[in-house]
């Protein structure tokens, strides 16, 4: 995660997701819908792993009564935001840190995009408890990330998947093979059914999948009702 702090990098980062995430803007969009099925028109929605604002200038677009605070551990991430959200700014409150330094207050919704799958099994658990902690009784978290088979020729077909994607969205093959070694050896990802398992430890309930694009899953969770 120490490019997230390398202002050149950061720079460059609004080229990536769309190039190596299979559907980027319709995942934000997809968030979006999900979100509103629950949260009110004046909601309180957290953004987890914000950097960047590209998902919190989507949010802001589609609903004009929501209230948003974004939350990032990179201070260069958290400019880009501000730059990516251009008027739209003055809706959202930006905030540097992890999830321990969201106020404890009760949130209408929650979203986590292409972040989880940094962080290691332990950390992760911590960081959706928490997430639930702050959720009202049944709002709804959004979350998607790196999640696919880990045996390891399965993992290497899907990663060989993700490569294709990316290099037929105009990535060259040295990049794309770089990335597909550290993503291998590096990022903690989990399965498919380690993630829901996870989810569950955490407290969630009605987990549904409504996202799969090759080595990226996305699933609609909620806090418990009562």
């Amino acid at each position: 995660m120490s490019s997230f702090s390398d202002p050149q990098a950061v720079a460059r980062y609004a080229e990536g997701p769309v190039r190596q995430v299979p559907g980027f803007h319709a995942l934000q969009q997809m968030a979006a819908l999900l979100l509103a099925e629950s949260v009110p028109e004046d909601g309180h929605v957290l953004v987890l792993g914000a950097g960047g604002g590209l998902e919190l200038k989507a949010f802001a677009g589609m609903q004009g009564g929501w209230r948003l605070l974004g939350i990032d551990p990179s201070a260069e991430m958290l400019k880009l935001a501000t730059a990516t959200l251009g008027p739209l700014a003055s809706r959202v409150q930006l905030l540097e840190g992890y999830i321990d330094a969201a106020p404890e207050i009760s949130f209408d919704g929650a979203t986590c995009l292409l972040t989880l799958h940094f962080l290691p099994v332990q950390e992760r658990l911590h960081t959706l408890r928490e997430l639930r902690r702050r959720l009202k009784p049944g709002a709804p978290l959004i979350v998607a990330h790196h999640s696919f088979p880990q045996g390891q020729r399965e993992k290497a077909r899907w990663l060989e998947r993700y490569a294709a994607f990316a290099m037929s969205s105009g990535i060259p093959w040295s990049n794309a093979k770089t990335a597909i070694d550290a993503i291998g050896a590096r990022l903690p990802a989990l399965s498919p059914e380690q993630d829901v398992a996870l989810m569950q430890q955490a407290g969630f309930e009605t987990i549904e999948l409504f996202y799969a694009g090759f080595t990226f899953k996305g699933w609609v969770a909620y806090a418990p009702a009562q």
